[in-house]
């Protein structure tokens, strides 16, 4: 009998099997760090206490492009239908987003991945 630590692997028959030690990496589905790759979505809800010009102001003056009446056009959107993706993109940047428009007072959703 052996007295190695590790007894050799042998089947039903008592055939020794044969192992690897070989690692098989697995391609990546996401970027470094898996869960911050893809595109994170900014959510903007509805709520009672900011007036439409406050959130479309506020959406024009945090998110790059969108133009004052693009805002109120997201604000209406908010309104009609109780939130809307306002913005949609890498982890970082929509965590950036998302802490200007709820310090300006907006009621925000938790991120969403894409």
């Amino acid at each position: 009998m052996s007295s190695s630590a590790f007894p050799t692997p042998t089947n039903s028959q008592g055939i020794i099997c044969a192992v690897s030690t070989t690692t098989i990496e697995r391609p990546r589905q996401a970027g470094p760090g898996s869960g911050l790759g893809g595109d994170w979505r900014v959510i903007v809800r509805n709520d009672n206490h900011n007036t439409f010009d406050h959130v479309a102001r506020t959406l024009a003056s945090v998110l790059p492009n969108t133009t004052l009446e693009q805002g109120h056009a997201i604000a209406e959107q908010i309104h009609n239908t109780g939130q809307a993706i306002v913005w949609s993109g890498p982890r970082e940047t929509a965590e950036l987003y998302w802490q200007q428009l709820d310090s300006a007072g907006l009621t925000m959703a938790p991120l969403e991945r894409s």
